[in-house]
């Protein structure tokens, strides 16, 4: 039976909308905050003080929300603990969850509040977004009932979940996703059984999400790149600077240089914890970024990103990353090693003696190459080629490989992996490659006062 023409028309008259919300481009915003902390106590406070609290952080980050908005931000991330901070026992953190249902409800809290229960904090996040025709990204926390017919339901009958929220310009909750590598002092959180890969599709490409640790992991930071084959991860964190590998700005970068994705990373400000660095990522590099550790003030960043960024003219290449190192012969000559610790890990390392050289060191399956040429050595820098193959991390064990390029902190070989935050010696060139395990690897530069500059390397 064929359509009457009305019909027809209308559905014409749809499809034609629909391609024309759709674009190549979109403006993309993530607000580092910083948060408004809760006093410090092991006793829950009352479900009014808790919302107290969490509705001065909103009233914040609905500032943010609405300038992003009148700019022409399409969406905006906020950060992970951005409602109400950290340091929580299980018992205390339990005035501030909210039971959050799956997206599959169809839900508007700002609209339809009481659906679920009490939701405060979802219906305004549900407002800020509709209020301002936005896609607003938060971090919040969900509670599950649970009883002893399931054998992993705690003691206190209920689930705990570090939880990303995201509501589209109707203010419609259209995804969520459970933290699923926990950092080691999230305790008042469970986390779910089976990793999450979360998506959710718009009219400027489709997105993925997870939360702050889980970018180290395969799952599901890799599964959700690889597999599911996002354009863009939306990426709240709380997020705490280490040299020189766990840096936010330069890491974070590296990661979507690496994935060939769009990250849009919203972290926290507390320049007691070390916790700033926020940025819009592109495989290209930054396309903006914000990193203080000076002042105690939020920042808002915006820029303008591909859609599709896989599509684009200027996408790198797909790069077999092993290829060029394995290609080449161990370096002859002179390559004494030996070992240094950065932060507890072991690394092989090789002195850089000359002011130019070919060098090669080898740890587990991992070997390094570096070809460099600097124009002057200042006499108190040693510098040195170093690898590593094993796994880090103290309670949660991850297999790092990495090949870098390190200043020691002083003429004594028994410093170099210590943190280092200057350098004199100029390098007019290296080429640094590995005979990495994955086709996934993150290029990241640090210079001096922490920042990446784009385009200052080259993929070979």
């Amino acid at each position: 039976m064929l359509p009457s023409q009305p019909l027809l028309h209308a559905g014409v008259f749809a499809l034609t909308v629909l391609q024309a919300l759709a674009s190549n481009t979109f403006t993309a915003a993530v607000y580092e905050h910083a948060v408004i902390l809760p006093d410090p106590t092991d006793k829950p406070v009352s479900p009014d003080d808790a919302l107290a609290l969490m509705n001065k952080n909103m009233d914040v980050l609905e500032g943010a929300i609405k300038e992003a908005a009148q700019q022409g931000a399409h969406i905006i991330v906020t950060p992970e603990d951005g409602i109400y901070g950290w340091k929580f026992t299980r018992e205390s953190i339990y005035p501030y969850l909210e039971d959050i249902p799956a997206p599959v409800v169809n839900w508007i809290p700002c609209t339809d509040p009481s659906r679920f229960g009490p939701a405060p904090v979802q219906e305004r996040l549900s407002c800020m977004a509709r209020n301002n025709s936005i896609y607003v990204v938060a971090n919040i926390g969900d509670k599950k009932p649970c009883n002893s017919s399931d054998p992993s339901c705690p003691s206190d009958g209920r689930y705990q979940y570090n939880t990303d929220v995201v509501f589209d310009p109707e203010g419609k909750l259209v995804a969520r996703y459970h933290k699923y590598n926990l950092f080691r002092g999230e305790t008042q959180f469970n986390y779910p059984k089976e990793p999450e890969v979360v998506t959710f599709e718009t009219p400027f490409g489709k997105f993925g999400i997870f939360t702050c640790f889980d970018i180290l992991f395969h799952e599901p930071a890799v599964v959700l790149v690889s597999k599911m084959q996002v354009d863009t991860v939306l990426f709240p964190t709380a997020w705490m600077n280490v040299l020189p590998f766990l840096t936010a700005v330069e890491f974070h970068s590296a990661w979507a240089m690496g994935m060939g994705v769009n990250l849009l990373s919203a972290n926290t400000h507390n320049i007691n914890f070390a916790m700033t660095g926020s940025g819009l990522f592109t495989p290209e590099g930054p396309a903006s970024y914000h990193y203080d550790t000076e002042t105690e003030d939020g920042c808002l960043l915006l820029a303008e990103l591909s859609a599709y960024p896989s599509l684009s003219p200027t996408y790198p290449p797909a790069i077999n990353w092993s290829l060029y190192a394995t290609s080449i012969k161990e370096f002859p000559g002179e390559n004494n090693t030996f070992s240094g610790s950065v932060r507890k890990d072991i690394f092989t390392f090789s002195e850089l003696r000359h002011k130019a050289g070919n060098y090669t060191v080898c740890q587990g399956d991992l070997c390094c190459h570096l070809i460099y040429q600097r124009s002057n050595k200042t006499k108190n820098e040693v510098y040195v080629l170093g690898a590593f193959d094993g796994l880090h991390g103290s309670l949660i064990k991850y297999h790092w490989q990495i090949c870098t390029l390190l200043k020691c902190k002083s003429t004594d070989l028994d410093t170099c992996g210590q943190p280092v935050e200057t350098a004199q010696t100029k390098f007019e060139m290296f080429s640094l490659s590995g005979t990495f395990g994955t086709n996934y690897v993150f290029p990241e530069v640090l210079y001096s006062g922490v920042q990446l500059a784009p385009g200052e390397f080259e993929v070979m």
